[in-house]
């Protein structure tokens, strides 16, 4: 498509110099909209051109106007680093007086006061956003009160808490704007989901417009579904799918083909990066000049991160073993190859970790290793589903109210609020019903209409907009005078860093000596152990609040409010290659509680007498019926796995199940009793337990709701799921491995379940 006839000719003349002569489509199509005033979010393949969507109007504005400005948000620092290169580019062409710069955490402090007064593009994050850019705008005067465009990159990435926090964040950056009399376009990028114009308008609360068709070229592209080979007939296992993404990197390494791996977790990073690494840099003279193989995940320090980028686009690191942390569009140069080591959950993370590969347009293979778990498993038997079927919708609950309380803390910090003023979608009444909660609190006081904030303490630097705690714990190397090697989320320590723990990085071994809750500190010592460790985790419901219910059939089914407190129990020793258990510890750690929301359904006594096995059989069977549900829950609904999570209670959530690797059996905890103890629960009298799937956000985004709606569908998705699995008892594609449930034959009794469970609900 020919340049736009508005566009300022500097432009058309910086284009000519980069070789672009025309527009793809959906850049002409994206100009149009913003010319006419229109938000728009831009969903388009990788590598199609939508830099250059937002780039252009934006650069126009400001030669144009000089009073024009911009505000650039991507989600991680790495990432916005990366993508301004163009911007950078494209100004220093112009030759123009533009000052566009980078603030973040890591921006000297000797320009900052420049950015502030003269910025016309200011490059950020949400989390800079948040802490040090609204709380301070009385120092960012001239950018509010110019303020013409607002970019949103990647707003796929903004989901679950995450994303629930940014809204929030837009209110209060449309709350200042408005203050200082500018109102600003927002452009937003996604890759693909099912609900992008939904999502970007839930996200921003304004109206758009949606380009989805692109007008760029791509290569070709190949994708294999593989899934290992099964080696226990009877059981349905599969050959450890970690070992044969290794034995697929290690044809396309030793021919020089440049591979990414994506892995599901931080423990399998470091895991494939130690087996890598001993298959190619032990020993290896050409690794003396640099290392070959390389991790990638959150937790590095920010300056190793950099390094393996660097490696990556110099083409002196070959391989790199990664989390979804290079989903992101970072610059890493031209790779070939993609493998993706278990499927990460959504379609949608499945193609961003695809398109990895190829990135310049040329041939790529793309290839996903299927795990024993119902999920891939009905992905891989399933082709179909996984091609023809939209990719997943993205959901953000802005109001929750623990997140939201936060916002209007951090709003009336900035501003004073005047009476009758709503924040950002929130009703008058709520919004007046939490000020008057931070007023009673002390933190703001009502004076003449208005509440001002009148406590000491800065808000804003106690909310972390990625999790419920803003408390990260460091790991220190003992033996390098305390070196910090690595940062651990709060939620995630006492499963990753608790005594006895295995704690790798970089492919190397540390052993946890010992670990200070308080400070936030894991003390650690390196070591060459043959075993990693992986946490054994409970988990316990307790009702507060029943927002729905319904009869279907005899089955009782409810939605509301629960608690859900997890504690690790202790941790199992897995040796390196042979994946054999070579002992177990103890965890002794404080619990960790969430509010959320969930949906469970209860199977009274009558049913359960209906069935021909022992009340520990029945367990067995509604154990496995629950791994299956869930698993069935996340294909139903289209969210990652890890998005939602279960337990096995009662409806007044006296005791729950957890059958333990230590010792097969069944615990029971009574509120207020002991935290563990065993019984026999073929004494127990009043037997009607509960299947609990609930959201695994603090405060809930939807997803147990939805659920409770499309009981019936689960049902029926969980019958096939099992059903339709080839193994004879049970197994971790269908009911979950034998060590979780107790029982050799949890199939058949999950089965007869079902079959009971489906007559009772249609009749």
């Amino acid at each position: 498509m020919d340049f736009p006839e508005e566009l300022d000719v500097r432009l058309k003349e910086v284009l000519k110099k980069k070789g672009i002569e025309r527009l793809y489509s959906h850049q002409l199509e994206t100009w149009n909209l913003i010319r006419d005033g229109e938000n728009v979010v831009i969903q388009t393949p990788t590598s199609s051109g939508k830099t250059l969507c937002y780039n252009l109007p934006v650069l126009d504005s400001i030669l144009k106007s000089p009073d024009a400005r911009a505000v650039y948000l991507f989600p991680t620092k790495a990432l916005s680093r990366d993508q301004v290169a163009e911007l950078y580019e494209m100004i220093g062409l112009i030759g123009e007086d533009i000052v566009a710069g980078t603030f973040d955490g890591d921006t000297p402090q000797s320009q900052r006061k420049k950015i502030r007064q003269s910025a016309r593009i200011v490059v950020t994050n949400p989390d800079m956003l948040h802490q040090g850019i609204i709380p301070h705008h009385t120092k960012w005067v001239s950018l509010f009160s110019g303020l013409k465009y607002v970019i949103v990159d990647e707003i796929h990435v903004y989901r679950g808490v995450f994303g629930s926090h940014f809204t929030n964040i837009m209110r209060r950056l449309k709350r200042i704007a408005r203050f200082y009399g500018s109102k600003p376009q927002f452009i937003c990028c996604s890759a693909t989901i099912e609900n992008p114009k939904e999502h970007a308008e839930n996200l921003v609360e304004e109206r758009f417009s949606l380009v989805d068709r692109s007008g760029a070229p791509s290569g070709d592209k190949y994708f294999i579904f593989y899934n290992p080979p099964v080696v226990n007939k009877d059981f349905g296992i599969r050959a450890n799918y970690l070992h044969q993404a290794r034995n697929l990197a290690r044809i396309f390494i030793e021919n020089g083909v440049s591979t990414i791996i994506f892995a599901l977790s931080r423990l399998n990073v470091e895991i494939l990066t130690k087996y890598l690494k001993d298959d190619f840099e032990k020993g290896n003279p050409d690794a003396l000049a640099g290392e070959i193989i390389a991790g990638y995940r959150g937790g590095y320090l920010p300056q190793r991160r950099r390094e393996i980028e660097r490696g990556l686009r110099e083409g002196r690191i070959k391989c790199v073993v990664a989390t979804n942390a290079l989903e992101l569009g970072i610059d890493i140069g031209s790779l070939d190859v993609a493998i993706i080591a278990g499927f990460p959950g959504s379609i949608s993370s499945t193609w961003q970790q695809a398109g990895r590969a190829g990135r310049r347009g040329e041939l790529s293979l793309a290839i996903l290793v299927a795990r024993s778990f119902p999920v891939d498993q009905f992905i891989i038997r399933n082709p179909e589903f996984f091609f023809s079927r939209n990719p997943e919708r993205v959901r953000v609950n802005p109001d929750n109210v623990v997140i939201l309380v936060e916002h209007i803390k951090c709003a009336s910090f900035e501003l004073p609020f005047m009476k009758g003023e709503k924040f950002g979608k929130v009703s008058v009444e709520d919004t007046e019903q939490v000020l008057k909660l931070l007023e009673h609190r002390g933190l703001i006081v009502r004076q003449d209409g208005k509440w001002y904030w009148q406590a000491e303490a800065y808000p804003a630097g106690d909310i972390n907009i990625r999790s419920i705690s803003s408390e990260n714990f460091v790991v220190l190397d003992l033996d390098e005078d305390n070196r910090i090697i690595g940062e651990v989320e709060y939620h995630l320590a006492h499963v990753v860093v608790y005594p006895g723990a295995i704690y790798m990085a970089n492919g190397e071994q540390y052993f946890i000596e010992s670990l200070d809750w308080e400070g936030r500190k894991a003390f650690a010592r390196k070591t060459d152990s043959d075993y990693f460790t992986r946490a054994v985790d409970y988990t316990h419901v307790r009702i507060l609040d029943v927002y729905d219910s319904k009869k279907v059939g005899s089955i009782a089914v409810e939605n509301g409010e629960v608690l859900v407190t997890n504690r690790a129990v202790g941790f199992k020793k897995i040796r390196f290659y042979t994946s054999e258990n070579v002992g177990y510890g103890v965890i002794n750690l404080p619990e960790q509680e969430m509010v959320t929301t969930a949906f469970w359904f209860t199977l009274p006594q009558s049913f359960l007498d209906d069935l021909p096995f022992s009340k520990l059989e029945n367990i067995s069977g509604i154990l496995g019926l629950s791994y299956a549900m869930h698993h069935a829950a996340a294909v139903l609904i289209m969210v990652d796995v890890g998005d939602i999570n279960r337990a096995i209670g009662d409806r007044s959530a006296e005791w729950f199940v957890k059958v333990t690797p230590f010792s097969k059996g069944v615990y029971v905890q009574a509120e207020g009793g002991e935290k563990e103890k065993k019984v026999n629960v073929e004494e127990m009298s009043d037997f009607q337990p509960a299947i609990f799937i609930f959201d695994n956000y603090p405060g809930g985004i939807g997803l147990a709701e939805d659920l409770y709606d499309r009981f019936l569908q689960l049902v029926d998705y969980t019958y096939q799921l099992i059903e339709n699995c080839p193994c004879s008892t049970g197994c971790p594609a269908c009911v979950g491995p034998e060590e979780e449930t107790g029982s050799r034959n949890t199939k058949f009794i999950a089965i007869e379940i079902l079959k009971i469970l489906k007559q009772s609900l249609y009749l």
